[in-house]
């Protein structure tokens, strides 16, 4: 176990004891239902990031795995067939299966190709949702709940146990990706995401690379929708029409790409604005609209990519105001 795990193990706890202290420190209901949907939005955003930030992969059609965990979640357990880790367990292998073979077939295109035949995959997802109606509910969703049966002696259906089981999950699948990122396996990601010809020159083979990337960004995906799924007691069109794969590319606009956690970041500001905005006027899409486009030209990047080039700048202005050591010796 080498030291930089450790250490986001280290942290990963100590963000989980504060996630958990909130709610008895806050007394807030709403404070936890806010953290959950950060939650299950800044596992879609996260895991969009693998793709587009350190893949190079811009995907329009990513919420299609975040809807397909939420509906295959959903329909395993109204079955009342199985338990809810064995649910979750099926949920994310059968989305981990569709995004391996949406992803054979578009990770071969590049760029503005890759980019919208990954949205046409998602909007015939959507339509097969809508159509489908003995099996979907259609336009109205799943009907008549999810079911949240105990299991291991959790119940679900307390809301402490529901926030803490959300917050574990959501710790461990951030600490999952940051993982891969930090694993050669992310840095191969980076080399094709830079310079895809020199990572074929050496060796790699990037159709392979990406293609895992696009599974594993899928699979944390539909990980959230899972939660939303729970949270809602149910699943929506909506969770994959392309606007929810717009919310992800803005949540990693607003936070920015090249910090990890810049993806959660915007989830945040999103989130919040979302909440707050829609509260005080029904115009919330156009206020939304405004902040983003202000946040994009105005900074140019995300927040967090924004805070990370300042404190570099800063640093080579102190290095450059330095005096020089004195070279040794006479002449």
């Amino acid at each position: 176990m080498g030291p930089g795990l450790i250490r986001d193990l280290g942290v990963g706890l100590v963000a989980l004891v504060a996630l958990l202290l909130i709610p008895g420190l806050t007394g807030s209901a709403a404070l936890s239902d806010f953290l959950i949907y950060v939650a299950a939005y800044g596992l879609l955003a996260m895991s969009l990031n693998l793709l587009t930030g350190y893949t190079g992969l811009v995907s329009f059609g990513h919420a299609a795995y975040f809807a397909s965990g939420a509906y295959s979640f959903g329909l395993l357990m109204q079955s009342g067939t199985v338990s809810i880790p064995v649910a979750f367990v099926l949920a994310v292998g059968f989305s981990a299966l569709t995004a391996l073979i949406v992803g054979a077939i578009c990770v071969r295109l590049k760029e503005i190709y890759f980019a919208f035949l990954t949205l046409a995959f998602q909007m015939m997802f959507h339509s097969i949702i809508l159509t489908w109606v003995s099996l979907t509910g259609g336009d109205q969703g799943l009907m008549g709940g999810i079911p949240r049966p105990a299991f291991w002696g959790i119940d679900l259906t307390s809301p402490r146990a529901f926030y803490t089981f959300c917050m574990i999950v959501f710790v461990i699948c951030i600490l999952l990706l940051r993982q891969i990122v930090q694993s050669p396996f992310g840095h191969t990601l980076r080399m094709i995401r830079d310079n895809p010809d020199r990572a074929v020159f050496l060796g790699v083979n990037a159709y392979r690379a990406k293609l895992l990337s696009f599974v594993l960004a899928g699979s944390v995906a539909s990980v959230g929708g899972v939660l939303l799924a729970l949270f809602a007691s149910g699943a929506y069109p909506e969770f994959a029409y392309w606007t929810m794969s717009g919310q992800a590319i803005f949540m990693i606009m607003l936070g920015g790409s090249r910090v990890f956690l810049g993806p959660l970041l915007g989830a945040v500001l999103l989130q919040g604005l979302n909440h707050y905005v829609t509260g005080v006027t029904e115009h919330h899409g156009l206020v939304l609209g405004i902040v983003i486009v202000v946040a994009v030209l105005g900074l140019r990047r995300g927040l967090a990519d924004f805070a990370l080039d300042w404190r570099e700048a800063r640093r080579e202005r102190a290095a450059a105001a330095r005096p020089a050591a004195p070279s040794g010796g006479n002449a």
